[in-house]
């Protein structure tokens, strides 16, 4: 599998029996339908995120990504309790991309994230 933010391979990484792909440059994780949600809730798994925050951001500026999957455009998302995370969903496979560092993030919801949210700024 292609990244869709860098064009790099990803590697399969797995975390108890549940496989995700990872950017090999960019550290950028695919998660096919259900497995954010998953991984989500089992604890230790942020552990997957290996990519810096500071790269993640960069390569969050990046519009306009096909699905590496089914290669269908994929739409801007906002998580709605942390609102200050955004990530790429695919309409058609379902599939969900969360750039380096946003993972440990979603998993990591604090009194800090409200700070962060008013931070962030409107959404375009």
């Amino acid at each position: 599998m292609i990244c869709p933010k860098c064009s790099a391979e990803m590697e399969t990484v797995q975390y108890q029996n549940i496989e995700v792909d990872r950017c090999t440059k960019c550290f950028g994780i695919w998660f096919d339908t259900l497995e954010l949600e998953d991984l989500r809730a089992m604890k230790g798994s942020e552990t997957i995120d290996i990519g810096s925050a500071a790269v993640g951001k960069k390569y969050n500026k990046i519009q306009d990504i096909k699905c590496p999957v089914c290669n269908a455009g994929m739409i801007k998302m906002v998580d709605k309790k942390q609102p200050h995370i955004w990530y790429e969903s695919c309409s058609v496979c379902y599939g969900v991309f969360f750039d380096a560092g946003e993972f440990r993030d979603y998993k990591e919801e604090t009194v800090l994230d409200f700070f962060k949210d008013l931070l962030t700024g409107e959404r375009r």
